[in-house]
């Protein structure tokens, strides 16, 4: 069996207290005009990876005073609806490499 090479495309975020987190980007798509971004906290420890139950973060691409920048999505129904595409998205994508793997 072939091994890929694959090399995590890693975002550092801050968040409004400062704090820096590093995280792991899942998938990219755009919705009515809107770009969202699913990631996963970075952990670069494959052991600690299948133990943590890490929970998939969404943000948006918004623009203030011409500057691009990844925000929280406020609005409950949005998050809802953009969570649920991204997951649905992401299984079938290691659904995908399950397969080629077969």
């Amino acid at each position: 069996m072939e091994e890929k090479d694959y090399t995590p495309e890693i975002f550092t975020l801050t968040d409004e207290e400062g704090n820096a987190q590093e995280f792991e980007l899942m998938d990219v798509m755009e919705e009515n005009g809107t770009v969202y971004y699913a990631l996963l906290p970075y952990l670069d420890d494959p052991d600690a990876v299948l133990e943590e139950d890490a929970e998939l973060v969404v943000l948006k691409v918004a623009e203030e005073n011409g500057e691009e920048f990844l925000a929280t999505i406020d609005n409950d129904e949005e998050y809802e609806h953009i969570g649920a595409i991204f997951i649905d998205r992401i299984n079938k994508m290691f659904e995908d490499e399950d397969d080629e793997e077969s």
